[in-house]
């Protein structure tokens, strides 16, 4: 059988679909790296729930997901910027989702941590700030999950300099019940956080978030670094006090980050883990081994596919990801809270299922091969 997928020019292309998948079984976490999976929403797509609604998420198969990717020996880092937090998803329902998986992480014994941030706000004083972060802070620590502290929209719009974030993000740090994770989402991800840790200039924002971490020893596990910049990601992974993890959120140079250099290595808190998750889990197990070759041999392929997914604007990729989870048999559609599905274009949706099922991520290819075709339809494509 092929399939006829369509160019970005206009025309087709027939590909021939691979007709086995990559055969990878459940196992148990990574010893040597500390991996999550930063994990989507499914949408309930019978809901009434138009763009601008409050989210309808199909509670069942949202934690189906989850579940999956514990069976894997993965982490899930819920409610971050992949489960479409600030892009449809609001904090209300965001707590919910906190409450839900760590429920059920309790239940399984899976590693969970939460981000918790200030969308309750849209700007407001540093007291507002604190006070939403406080807020998300609490619930979090209430389900029983450690918190990831994420980018703050209005901080950044409010925020005069440096000081107002050591101020903040000292405050929250105090009071934490547990060693947080900080979280530096660059401006590819979302334009609203150009400048955050009080400046555009990289240098000078590293040496602001060094210094929170420095102040407040025993408090940050670890800092998670999206720049997409694998240079600036280990230059500051090497300044790090002992003991305070990097966990790469570079979803363009993540083999190499995670295998590491002579200097150290990071661990992983990435999107691209939602797709990649039985394949990654694997791969990790075998960096276990000290076989670094071996896991760059499974992992070094998977890059196309991330680069695409993540091609700018960046903060779509989540609409490949929720494609990959419905062609995969996650979900039994391809609706997006928000309506977000219409946020790429056919021929890059195209190019997505080509790359995964190259790569043997859909466990019945004849399965995910059905359901382009039917997408395929939709857009008037004919066999």
């Amino acid at each position: 059988m092929t399939v006829r997928l369509p160019r970005a020019d206009g025309t087709l292309r027939t590909y021939e679909p691979r007709t086995e998948p990559l055969a990878v079984r459940p196992g148990a976490p990574s010893t040597s790296r500390t991996a999550f999976a930063a994990a989507h929403v499914v949408a309930d797509p019978y809901a009434d729930a138009p763009p601008g609604s409050p989210a309808a998420v199909d509670w069942e198969a949202t934690l189906a997901f989850r579940r999956h990717l514990w069976s894997h020996g993965l982490g899930v880092a819920e409610a971050m910027d992949t489960a479409q937090r600030g892009m449809g998803l609001d904090w209300t329902g965001a707590a919910e989702l906190i409450r839900r998986s760590a429920a059920q992480a309790r239940a399984v014994g899976g590693r969970i941590v939460c981000g918790v941030g200030t969308d309750q706000l849209t700007g407001g004083t540093l007291t507002e700030i604190r006070a939403a972060y406080e807020e998300q802070l609490a619930v979090a620590e209430e389900a029983g999950a450690r918190a990831v502290l994420m980018a703050s929209r209005a901080l950044a719009a409010t925020a005069t300099g440096p000081d107002d974030y050591l101020e903040v993000y000292g405050h929250l740090l105090r009071q934490a019940a547990e060693p947080v994770i900080l979280h530096w989402l660059g401006p590819m991800f979302d334009p609203a956080l150009a400048g955050y840790w009080g400046s555009a200039d990289i240098d000078a924002a590293s040496a602001t978030l060094l210094e929170v971490v420095a102040a407040h020893p025993g408090k940050v596990d670890g800092v998670k670094i999206s720049l997409l910049d694998a240079g600036r990601e280990s230059g500051l992974r090497r300044r790090l006090p002992r003991g305070v993890r990097c966990y790469t959120g570079d979803d363009f140079h993540y083999p190499e980050l995670i295998a590491g250099d002579g200097d150290g290595f990071s661990h992983a808190l990435l999107g691209i883990l939602d797709p990649l998750g039985p394949l990654a889990a694997r791969a990790l197990r075998v960096l276990d081994t000290g076989d670094t070759e071996g896991f760059r041999a499974l992992l070094d392929p998977t890059v196309e596919l991330s680069r695409h997914l993540f091609r700018p604007p960046t903060r779509f990729y989540k609409t490949g990801i929720v494609l990959l989870a419905w062609l995969a048999g996650h979900q039994s559609h391809f609706v997006m809270v928000g309506g977000l599905q219409s946020a790429r274009s056919l021929p890059h949706l195209a190019r997505a299922y080509e790359l995964a099922d190259g790569l043997g991520l859909f466990p019945d290819p004849a399965l995910a091969e059905a359901r382009i075709k039917n997408l395929l339809s939709l857009y008037g494509v004919t066999p």
